[in-house]
């Protein structure tokens, strides 16, 4: 019923061919009057929002205000979950979500969640998301059938650990109890650990992991840090088990509707922003470690796994993988062996 509702409040046109007064795009350059709501899964200040932040800016400056959008906050519109849903349905026209949200939808999605699967040096990471036609075309067109577009993949960081014991061997998360989102590959990762896990929105947390509901959580350190998770976690684990991977993403009718050159500015506006997103979450993930290092208040302990323990971790998670290609109903196979050849020629392996 609220989904419904946000969807009426929304209107069933959004916009996305609507014409100016002037007789909207003439083909000479010009564009139409537009509003586009841009949602994302993060607060200001966040990576997302930001991202979201200065896309529109630069929308505005290159259409000379003509289209205007607005970026929200999360929990504006729902759940991670409900805003998914959202933009499927054309309630909103943008939306920069994590494809752990959407694995009961595509499950090829879920091949993000697979540990010590993607490179660990991070200019590499977002080189494979930028590049790989396995992504970017032949996963891209899974999603189009949901009526969801993403026009480009990047990262927010590597992924770190909390927990209150310290995470040093695939040992130490026996008994423990793993938040992890709406991705049933996330699952199977930590139960090969010998974990338990329960899968629960970013908004409840904190709560959760306050009061013991669970014992540990991933994130990158930018959002552990402005989530203050350190406040109720006693160590971090930089462990860069995988990446927190973003889509930009369109609902897929609104975009095939769109004037040409509407639709080129957008485009180009998703290419250019790979670079400044990058340059972005490395600046706030860098601070981010710095400012808890520094938290006299709320002292956390460190731990960077050595070239060992992440060994003994990756021989672990390894057998996942073929699980994930084999096992996991929905999936392409031949994605998975496209994506890893393509990460295996970046990385020159």
């Amino acid at each position: 019923m609220v989904l419904t509702l946000i969807l009426a409040a929304c209107g069933g046109d959004n916009g996305g061919n609507a014409e100016s007064d002037n007789g909207g795009d003439s083909g000479d350059g010009s564009f139409p009057e537009e509003s586009w709501q841009f949602i994302t899964e993060e607060v200001q200040g966040e990576v997302q929002y930001e991202y979201a932040a200065e896309f529109a800016d630069r929308i505005s400056e290159k259409t000379d205000g003509a289209i205007t959008i607005e970026p929200l906050e999360f929990g504006a519109l729902g759940s991670e979950v409900d805003q998914s849903q959202l933009l499927q349905q054309g309630g909103v026209e943008l939306a920069v979500m994590s494809p752990g949200f959407t694995g009961g939808q595509v499950s090829d999605g879920q091949i993000f969640s697979l540990h010590y699967f993607f490179p660990s040096d991070q200019e590499l990471v977002q080189q494979v998301l930028t590049e790989s036609e396995a992504l970017n075309q032949d996963m891209r067109a899974k999603y189009e059938e949901h009526n969801i577009t993403p026009l480009s993949f990047w990262t927010e960081g590597a992924m770190a650990w909390t927990s209150n014991i310290g995470i040093e061997s695939p040992s130490d998360w026996n008994g423990l109890n793993m938040r992890v989102q709406e991705s049933p590959l996330m699952r199977e990762s930590y139960a090969a650990y010998g974990a338990t896990v329960q899968s629960m929105s970013q908004g409840e947390l904190y709560t959760a992991l306050d009061r013991g509901t669970v014992d540990a959580q991933e994130n990158p350190l930018f959002y552990i840090e402005s989530a203050s998770f350190n406040e109720v976690q006693d160590t971090i684990t930089i462990s860069n088990h995988n990446n927190y991977v973003a889509m930009t993403t369109v609902n897929t009718s609104w975009y095939n509707d769109l004037d040409d050159n509407v639709k080129a500015v957008l485009d180009e506006t998703v290419e250019e922003m790979q670079d400044w997103v990058f340059d972005e979450q490395l600046t706030q993930n860098q601070a981010a470690l710095e400012a808890m290092e520094n938290d006299d208040r709320n002292p956390i302990e460190v731990i960077e796994l050595t070239d060992d323990q992440i060994a003994e971790f990756t021989e672990v998670a390894e057998p996942v993988h073929q699980y994930y290609r084999e096992e996991v109903s929905g999936i392409d196979p031949e994605i998975f062996d496209k994506l890893q050849q393509e990460i295996a020629d970046i990385a020159g392996e």
